[in-house]
């Protein structure tokens, strides 16, 4: 289980999302943490779209990883991979945090770790992220976690979409 100086990241099985699909008194329960009301913004079709992945053994350990929060037990957002390393070596992050625990270094200090993570997995060459086609706080944690802007995509639902990308080590 990675660790940063706050953070406990808990990888999530099959068990664990069907729990935060109960709800979050469940998952407090289950997992022996607090669970804010809103702890995240990516809701359950993401939990149930990991889930989903996870029914594949050869996935684990790429979909979710909960933020455990270890000064206060409390899970603080989500993240982790979308998927496992492919065919090039790359492996895509994205990452939440709770607005009462944002503004506190927290959300680099889960990016950077995330990153560690995937390139102790020696198929890891790269990983990258997407954001929003402008400046603003993912933008300024990728920054911060060694990622450069390396490209501008037109979505035809989001609009424009800067991709990012750490190369290996």
């Amino acid at each position: 289980m990675p660790e940063t100086p706050n953070l406990t990241l808990l990888p999530c099985d099959v068990e664990i999302l069907t729990t935060a699909l109960k709800g979050n008194h469940e998952l407090a329960s289950r997992l022996n943490i607090t669970v804010p009301e809103a702890w995240t913004e990516f809701g359950p079709l993401a939990l149930e779209y990991s889930r989903e992945r996870l029914a594949d053994a050869d996935q684990a350990g790429w979909w979710t990883y909960f933020p455990i929060h270890q000064a206060s037990n409390t899970l603080i957002g989500s993240g982790g991979y979308k998927g496992k390393p492919n065919e090039e070596g790359v492996v895509e992050i994205g990452y939440e945090i709770a607005a009462d625990y944002r503004n506190q270094g927290l959300a680099t200090e889960f990016c950077r770790a995330l990153v560690e993570h995937a390139f102790k997995d020696g198929r890891v060459k790269k990983v990258i992220a997407h954001t929003l086609g402008e400046d603003n706080a993912s933008t300024k944690v990728l920054s911060k976690s060694g990622f450069l802007k390396t490209e501008v995509i037109e979505d035809p639902e989001d609009g424009i979409i800067w991709k990012w990308e750490r190369g290996d080590r």
